[in-house]
């Protein structure tokens, strides 16, 4: 990744299914409120849901704004379950980053996770849709708790 200003990166993490208290205006609202701040650079997980949906929100801030989006690929065959329609907009997505950095090679058990604290540990903040004690994005937020990084949850 080029170089990091980690105190001006923002990750994100959230679960592929979006529950009815999941509002875009809100996510929207806390991504300004963060380039206000100062951040510009928006690290994505590339998976479906939340990931899927902080990209497009992200593009659509980029448009008028100065940040990078960049896009953080387990492994490079992450896409290989998802629908077609899904992996052309995988692909878009890809097409559309400010960068791409793939974590591994093939899919290995805790890729996801590796993935998940690799963007932690390149960013200050995290943002999180979490509505489970459970999964991935509670092991995130829980390992960004412990490194003492700022969390914004998202539909609360």
């Amino acid at each position: 990744m080029s170089a990091v200003n980690v105190e001006k990166t923002c990750s994100f993490s959230g679960h592929r299914i979006l529950s009815s208290n999941f509002d875009k205006e809100e996510l929207k609202n806390v991504v300004y409120g963060l380039i206000a701040r100062g951040f510009d650079k928006f690290l994505v997980g590339m998976a479906l849901g939340f990931d899927t949906e902080c990209f497009k929100i992200l593009e659509e801030i980029r448009r008028e704004n100065d940040i990078k989006i960049v896009a953080c690929v387990p492994c490079k065959d992450q896409s290989e379950f998802f629908k077609k329609k899904q992996k052309e907009e995988y692909r878009r997505m890809l097409d559309s980053a400010d960068e791409t950095i793939i974590l591994a090679e093939n899919y290995y058990e805790g890729c996801m996770f590796e993935r998940n604290r690799y963007m932690v540990d390149n960013s200050s903040v995290l943002v999180a849709y979490l509505n489970f004690n459970r999964g991935g994005t509670y092991q995130t937020c829980r390992y960004a708790a412990s490194l003492d990084k700022e969390i914004i949850y998202i539909g609360k």
